[in-house]
């Protein structure tokens, strides 16, 4: 055993907290916003970017629909808002896509929402953290060959922050979301009002020509239609406000409800903003621009949409470039937050309905779902290592798991209008409610395959793969539990106590910690007890039984060869011979180590661990583990029990006539065989 660790985790995480503080981690609306909508607004720093880069395959002509585009993006924005604004009313304690398929659609649905959502926070995660790299590249470009340790890097900082709380996380992530609106807004009123003064803002890539053909027709409908689904990543994290309604501060749903329209109407304009101004400063992008810009100097170095607008508002190296950049670079790493506080909510009530591991519902130190932290963190950065930090490779596995959820979640929801009809009558509000939900269900899903049509063979499949697994996984983990559960139940009989209980102790040598085993062995009063060495040097076995005699120890020493050296088998061997009854039960009580270090506990305790680790595949046998404390671990060790608080109430005194209820040999003489089994 090994103890520690502990200084630098509170350093890390901080102290614990009580689970009576629960109400301090409550988010004010203040404090919501960038906690939950990091995602959306942020996304407008890489949304007006993506349809720039697929409309630029079209050609100049096709870039300057670009506007157009992202009104249609925001419309849809709007309509999902709408939608889930009522998700908020309707489900106070969360209305994630998993619970309102759960409740409205099934079990499968539901599952299929979760494993949809699953796949969208890491990918959030994924993204944010790899476009906030890429922003902060192109404000120092040195920095280019260090991108995927820069992410990873981001990746581990909003891990501890988040695994410090998330109303500690909320304060810090709230400077950078304001900071960067009020950033993106200064920027644009700038920017406008430079083209009403007639100096309109130009681009530094406004000079550079496309080598694409202009498309027409079919060609020309795949395209928008590639746009479109692109922008659409400004749609991502909406849902983590109705998710995270349990977290606000009453009264719950208005004030989530707030949130969620005040997220709409920011990123809306932002998204509306940023469009017409990249495509009236002639910002010209590609995926490749050597071979898709024409006039392009060799070694150039593309930089971000935000950038190039800040670079011709502001002036390159200017302070607002800087203030820009800077808070754009933040909020897309802060953004990853939303998954960072939605991902374990919904991992937790997945282990609740035992469709996860039960560990996802324990909250750790802080209050929060430490182990979903975790996992989530660690899944986006090996996402991260593996696509090399790439914004436009991790894109194209984005939002396809987002718009699975949102069609379930809105077709659940018009389900719940009409059982509500049936249960109270059609009133205009529930008319009003069904047809948004139902609106937004078809809007939602027509999107969904769009983007399963466009992106499939640009990444989408690997979703597509991943979500059944997911699902699958699920099922089975689901299945095991039952199963196991049923094993559980106690059987009508009775539990069968055994007959006889047989004690051996592992020797190795005699020391403190084997002569205190046996002292714990005797205070049990076994039917038999017995000192067990395997004899692997026969030196050290011919000394064990020498200082054995001359202590006179009133337990028999066995001792069992091994001519293979090896320690677990001879002792499987003896314990089957000695279990002889069916009723019997061998209780092996194996001298442990207790350490302070952690490289101690390589050097001890091996043998054990390899032996107590067979030992629980056997029928029969119990193990006891007997801990000792070696000086190492004094710094770490606890107070005995009941050290410093008051004595035990006095047993019950029998009634007159009755006799006292007997007292077990193992209380009733614990002192006396701890201090007499050892001479």
């Amino acid at each position: 055993m090994t103890i520690g660790f502990r200084a630098p985790k509170r350093l890390l995480v901080g102290n614990p907290m009580r689970s009576a503080q629960m109400h301090e981690t409550l988010l004010p609306k203040r404090l919501a916003l960038p906690v939950y909508c990091s995602d959306p607004i942020s996304s407008n720093a890489y949304a007006t970017q993506e349809i720039l880069l697929v409309l630029a395959l079209g050609g100049a002509s096709a870039v300057l629909i670009t506007p157009w585009v992202a009104l249609v993006v925001v419309g849809l924005l709007a309509l999902v808002t709408l939608s889930y604004r009522q998700t908020c009313y309707a489900y106070p304690d969360g209305g994630g896509a998993y619970a309102v398929s759960k409740a409205n659609l099934g079990r499968t649905a539901s599952l299929i929402a979760a494993s949809a959502l699953m796949v969208d926070y890491v990918m959030t995660v994924a993204v944010s953290i790899a476009a906030s790299v890429e922003n902060l590249v192109s404000a120092f470009p040195e920095l280019h060959t260090y991108t995927v340790e820069l992410c990873v890097g981001f990746i581990v900082v909003l891990m501890l922050m988040n695994l410090r709380g998330v109303r500690e996380s909320g304060t810090v992530f709230a400077i950078p979301t304001y900071g960067f609106i009020v950033s993106v807004f200064v920027m644009l009123g700038a920017g406008f009002w430079q083209m009403l003064q007639g100096h309109a803002p130009v681009a530094e890539s406004a000079a550079f020509g496309f080598t694409g053909l202009t498309p027409s027709g079919a060609a020309l409908l795949i395209l928008l239609l590639r746009a479109f689904a692109s922008g659409c990543t400004s749609l991502t994290g909406v849902e983590a406000v109705s998710n995270g309604v349990p977290t606000f501060r009453s009264p719950k749903s208005h004030n989530a409800a707030l949130t969620l329209i005040a997220m709409a109407v920011l990123s809306i304009t932002m998204m509306v903003g940023l469009s017409f101004l990249a495509t009236s400063a002639g910002v010209h992008i590609a995926d490749s621009p050597s071979h898709e810009l024409s006039g392009v100097p060799e070694g150039y170095v593309q930089r971000t949409v935000l950038a190039q607008l800040a670079s011709a508002i502001f002036g390159n190296n200017s302070f607002g470039f800087f203030a820009v950049q800077g808070f754009t670079t933040l909020i897309l790493a802060l953004a990853a937050n939303t998954a960072f506080n939605g991902f374990p909510i919904l991992g937790s009530i997945l282990a609740e309905d035992r469709f996860l591991p039960k560990q996802l519902t324990r909250r750790g130190d802080r209050l929060v779902f430490s182990n979903g932290i975790v996992i989530l963190a660690t899944t986006a950065a090996a996402l991260i290592v593996i696509f090399g930090g790439s914004v436009t490779k991790l894109i194209q596995l984005y939002i396809l798991g987002v718009f699975v959820s949102f069609t379930l979640s809105q077709l659940g929801m018009v389900i719940y209008w009409r059982r509500q009809a049936r249960e109270h009558g059609w009133t205009p509000a529930h008319i009003t409610s069904a047809i948004i939900n139902a609106v937004g269900a078809l809007a939602t899903a027509v999107v969904l395959v769009i983007v399963l049509i466009t992106k499939f063979t640009h990444g989408a499949y690997l979703v597509v793969i991943a979500m059944p697994l997911l699902v699958f996984l699920m099922f089975r983990i689901h299945r095991h539990y039952q199963r196991v559960s049923r094993q559980l139940q106690p059987r009508a009989a009775g539990i069968i106590l055994p007959s006889r209980i047989h004690a051996v102790v592992l020797i190795s040598q005699l020391n403190e910690p084997s002569l205190k085993a046996l002292a714990f062995a005797r205070a049990i009063h076994p039917s038999t007890i017995t000192a067990l060495r395997v004899d692997t040097n026969p030196a050290r076995t011919a000394k064990l039984i020498e200082d054995w005699a001359a202590r006179d120890i009133p337990v028999p020493l066995s001792i069992v060869t091994s001519d293979y050296r090896d320690l677990v088998e001879p002792v499987l061997s003896y314990l089957d011979r000695i279990h002889i009854g069916p009723r019997d039960v061998v209780q092996v009580f194996i001298p442990e180590y207790v350490v302070g270090h952690w490289w101690e506990a390589i050097l001890h305790n091996q043998s054990a661990l390899r032996l107590k680790t067979r030992l629980l595949f056997m029928p029969g046998v119990m193990v006891t583990s007997v801990p000792y404390q070696l000086k190492s671990a004094e710094p770490y060790r606890l107070s005995p029990p009941g050290a410093g608080a008051e004595p035990p109430a006095r047993p019950p005194q029998p009634e007159p006539g009755t006799s006292p209820r007997p007292q077990s040999a193992a209380q009733g003489t614990r002192e006396e065989n701890l201090a007499s089994s050892v001479r």
